[in-house]
């Protein structure tokens, strides 16, 4: 029976996500590799992750570059049979990974991924295959990743992938880099001449004439990258609206264009209202400053009291730990239900080199405030490394929102959708405050909460900032109470 090179397909790396950004390859062409090994680490909107490689062999073709966004279900490497020999060539002497079509086998076999994707059948990323064992093995150099290759077959050696052009002017170009890169820069791609094997049009091609045809920019127009940068010089391009130079363009994409894309259905989406109130956190401070003098490496630090407080709060008030959504009424209609839980998963904002994330920590309310403190710092970690799993960055029921390390007082929140309130801490300074009737220099902060106006009115949001206020400003007793 005759062997053949097994193309593995990006998988759903969870919660549903549809596409990836490649970050970097952790193997080259040429290099032995076995069951489960880490073969790329790539960004979605949730985190970094690495991908492991279902099967064992000789690494054949590595399907995209750094900084392209890849689609789940659409190949990410081949893997030749142990015992081929894998010969890499220069990168422009073939048609680039990108351009590599599916057989009919590795092609049916995508469809497939995608349709069980569409009917939510839980194919994910974790669970491939056994552990191979032994280590892998490099059989030749490292080689630039995104390489073109040519494989030398043994006898029995046949190929389930091959490079082909379909017929017709439009395939001309195949690479979706390619035709972006054209649409991005101006450049008709019926006038370029393809330099390619029948004379597909290449990434050269079209770079070849950017800077020769004229264009007008629209600040919302992003080019293609060929790497990670977070900008990418624009130099000559002019801003059609402004008249002015364009500086840079920095592309939206992994996590920053998941929060954007989360804020903005917030925001379309959600009613908001917001309330606040100063606070005199003093007694607070001076309760923590007591727990560092008896243990100075295990006090919890300011946020955990407060989310320990914001646990009893919404145990008293549960209409801002719910959710709403659409279900179908029994006439075939669109009806809304808010859905309560059974318990608090506390997420937390935490700024990192990505972007703004919000892990929570699961059954924060069965917690204490010290067991609060750990779990924030651990997922603090997590996060700020990329490693965060899409369950801690994604299941959240309430948010608390900590921008007083900022150094601003207040905000106008948005809610992380499709949750229904967020609370956010303001920094906390020296105000004069009346104590006892007495003018007196307290510890003051400002807590505002955002909320849904559909599941609560503003007796409930109001009681509930008032309750955690109150905790605030008498920690003791309310702590000796939870």
């Amino acid at each position: 029976m005759s062997a053949e090179m097994q193309v593995f397909l990006l998988p759903d790396l969870g919660e549903g996500l549809t596409e990836a950004e490649l970050v970097n390859w952790l193997v080259a062409v040429g290099d032995e590799i076995r069951v489960d090994q880490p073969i790329a680490e790539v960004e979605t909107a949730k985190s970094m992750v690495e991908v492991p490689s279902p099967y064992a062999g000789i690494v054949a073709v590595l399907h995209g570059e750094a900084g392209q966004t890849l689609d789940v279900g659409k190949p990410l490497i081949s893997v030749a049979p142990v015992g081929a020999v894998v010969e890499s060539g220069p990168a422009e002497e073939a048609a680039p990974a990108e351009v590599v079509s599916e057989a009919p086998a590795a092609s049916a076999a995508a469809e497939a991924y995608r349709t069980e994707e569409k009917a939510g059948s839980g194919n994910v990323l974790i669970g491939y295959g056994t552990s191979g064992g032994g280590e892998a093995r490099r059989t030749r150099p490292r080689k630039a990743s995104g390489s073109a290759v040519a494989v030398a077959s043994a006898p029995d050696f046949e190929l389930s992938l091959s490079r082909t052009r379909v017929p017709g002017k439009l395939s001309a170009v195949i690479s979706p880099l390619v035709r972006k890169m054209a649409r991005d820069h101006g450049v008709s791609l019926d006038a370029v001449p393809g330099s390619g094997e029948s004379g597909l049009i290449l990434r050269r091609d079209v770079e070849a004439l950017i800077g020769s045809v004229p264009r007008e920019t629209a600040p919302a127009e992003v080019p293609a990258l060929k790497a990670l940068a977070v900008a990418e010089p624009a130099a000559g391009i002019q801003d059609s609206r402004t008249g002015l130079p364009v500086a840079s363009r920095t592309p939206v994409r992994g996590v920053r264009k998941a929060v954007a894309a989360n804020m903005t259905r917030s925001r379309s989406e959600i009613p908001e209202a917001t309330v606040w109130v100063d606070v005199d956190a003093t007694a607070l401070l001076e309760m923590r400053a007591e727990l560092k003098k008896r243990d100075p490496h295990g006090a919890p630090g300011l946020l955990a009291f407060i989310a320990r407080f914001v646990t009893a709060g919404l145990k008293k008030f549960p209409e801002l730990n719910t959710r709403i959504v659409t279900a179908e009424d029994a006439a075939g209609g669109e009806m809304q239900e808010i859905i309560a839980f059974d318990g608090i998963n506390l997420g937390f904002a935490a700024q990192t080199d990505r972007g703004l994330v919000v892990p929570s920590v699961r059954n924060a309310h069965l917690l204490s405030a010290r067991e609060l403190d750990a779990e924030i710092r651990r997922l603090t970690a997590v996060a700020r490394d990329g490693k965060a799993t899409p369950t801690e960055l994604a299941s959240g029921t309430f948010t608390l929102n900590n921008y007083g390390v900022f150094g601003v007082d207040g905000s106008a929140a948005i809610i992380n959708y499709p949750e229904v309130a967020m609370l956010g801490v303001g920094r906390i300074i020296d105000k004069p405050w009346v104590v006892d009737g007495q003018l007196a220099v307290r510890k003051v902060t400002e807590l505002t909460l955002a909320f849904d106006h559909r599941v609560c009115d503003g007796e409930t949001a109001a009681g509930f900032l008032r309750y955690v206020a109150d905790a605030i400003e008498n920690p003791g007793t309310v702590l000796a109470d939870l």
